[in-house]
């Protein structure tokens, strides 16, 4: 996992070619993020006013609204969450009008996968500064950062869909996490395959975090959802 720092991260796309905008999409869910998809500046508008993201892919060329307007009216609104614009090559004056409207950072087309993932994880750090570096919960220890977990000194290896979980769990430990919040955290907007998929990586989970430790922290509440607490 060389580019695992955003795992249990939502990102919106909002990008109108089509073939682009799968690309990037699988290569980020590939991944574990979870990654929704406009193809219009009025349904990214939409989505980023209606859903919480953590980090908004914006094309500035969007039919139906372009992307300096969805930016501007996100800031006008108050909505903050880190948004990186993406330009037309050599496109001067779109960087600067970019940043201008509220954009934190911005990237010409065509653009390296593995320097868009790079700027990702900065803007992600930059935005998220009332997350802390790591989550304990007991002596479980999960670093976002590293896509790491461990149990006292014992690391402990998760698939970063597990990891994705077990982080939309940490965040809220102590609470009652629904399954439908779980995969809204760990999958995407347009997920709709079986929701029980949850029950799956939970059980996962608990033959890797609890199991081998003698412990029960992954606490199923019938009928609400799940609840992670410190043992």
């Amino acid at each position: 996992m060389a580019y695992g720092t955003l795992v249990g991260v939502r990102v919106l796309l909002v990008e109108d070619e089509r073939r682009l905008a799968g690309l990037v999409r699988d290569g980020l869910s590939g991944e574990g993020f979870a990654v929704d998809v406009a193809h219009d500046g009025r349904d990214g508008l939409w989505m980023a006013t209606e859903n919480p993201y953590d980090v908004i892919v914006l094309d500035v060329m969007l039919p139906r609204m372009n992307g300096y307007t969805v930016c501007a009216r996100l800031r006008e609104a108050g909505n903050w969450t880190p948004i990186m614009m993406l330009t037309a090559k050599d496109g001067v004056y779109d960087e600067a009008e970019a940043l201008d409207t509220g954009a934190d950072d911005y990237l010409s087309k065509p653009f390296s996968y593995v320097v868009l993932l790079a700027r990702l994880r900065a803007l992600v750090r930059r935005g998220g500064r009332e997350r802390p570096v790591s989550i304990t919960v007991g002596d479980l220890v999960l670093d976002p950062a590293g896509l790491r977990c461990r149990r006292g000194e014992v690391e402990i290896a998760l698939t970063p869909k597990e990891f994705a979980v077990l982080h939309g769990l940490a965040r809220r430990a102590g609470e009652v996490v629904s399954k439908s919040e779980l995969l809204a955290q760990a999958w995407d907007f347009s997920y709709d395959g079986d929701p029980n998929i949850v029950e799956v990586y939970i059980s996962a989970l608990r033959r890797k975090i609890d199991q081998p430790f003698g412990r029960s922290s992954l606490i199923t509440v019938r009928g609400a959802g799940y609840r992670l607490e410190a043992t």
